[in-house]
């Protein structure tokens, strides 16, 4: 998943600083996601899908894989 939103942030020009303000997302939970220290919970991602504007899905099959 973390990889997705990688592509989706660099895509935007924007630094994980910048979708935390604008997200609310703290900066510290996208670093955790990063490190693979846990999985975001679906609100989370339903905020990320709505910022990048992409559907949710992106998100949630590569979560599954």
């Amino acid at each position: 998943m973390y990889k997705v939103y990688a592509e989706l942030r660099d895509k935007a020009g924007l630094s994980d600083y910048a979708v935390s303000k604008a997200t609310e997302i703290p900066a510290s939970t996208l670093s955790d996601w990063k490190n693979g220290l846990y999985e975001p919970k679906v609100d989370k991602l339903m905020v990320l899908a709505k910022f990048f504007n992409v559907p949710i899905e992106k998100f949630l099959e590569a979560k599954g894989k």
